[in-house]
């Protein structure tokens, strides 16, 4: 047994493995690449197995007309405007497979927090969430933040998570350590 599967031992056979954003746009040159990406793939990849049924997949897309204060941040990062159809937005292998081999659910979200009424209509109202994924300092910090509050059990596995640093990660994990029992770091 590996490390990360051994810190969900505990976790109840009815949770739910939310895969947060393992796309393309986090990858490689982009300007939102995260270090270690590959890192956080293997970890998942271990994961996967124990979660079959109960895996949702979640992608960050640019909204079509972004307002608030999302157009002074779409103006800094303007090469993201494009469709949530563009390759960019795409989820990177093997997770692509996954989620169709599997027909696990995918929620996409302008959003940097997934949790919502699209993945409650998945997950139910009051789950228990094992989160994973990028960027352990945005999307998985929002995301499990937002489902904490909302009465969600949330784990976060910080082996199978990545930052835009390994210090951005860090800092993020401490973050939500401090929102304990609400939210457990394994």
């Amino acid at each position: 047994m590996s490390a990360v599967e051994a810190a969900v031992a505990g976790v109840p056979d009815d949770a739910w493995l939310v895969v947060v954003d393992m796309q393309e746009v986090f990858t490689g040159e982009s300007p939102w690449a995260t270090g270690r990406f590959d890192h956080a793939a293997a970890g998942i990849e271990r994961l996967l197995p124990r979660f079959t049924g109960r895996t949702v997949f979640t992608r960050f897309v640019a909204p079509e007309h972004p307002r608030g204060a999302w157009v002074p941040y779409y103006r800094d990062w303007s090469f993201a405007l494009v469709p949530d159809t563009d390759p960019l937005w795409d989820l990177t292998e093997p997770f692509a497979t996954a989620a169709a081999d599997r027909r696990d659910a995918v929620v996409t979200e302008t959003t940097f927090g997934k949790w919502g009424t699209r993945l409650q209509a998945v997950t139910g109202d009051h789950p228990h969430l094992v989160l994973v994924g990028v960027s352990t300092d945005c999307c998985v910090l929002s995301t499990a933040l937002a489902a904490a509050d909302a009465g969600a059990t949330v784990t976060v596995v910080a082996d199978a998570c990545a930052g835009a640093s390994d210090e951005d990660h860090e800092r993020a994990l401490a973050a939500m350590r401090l929102y304990a029992p609400l939210i457990t770091v394994v």
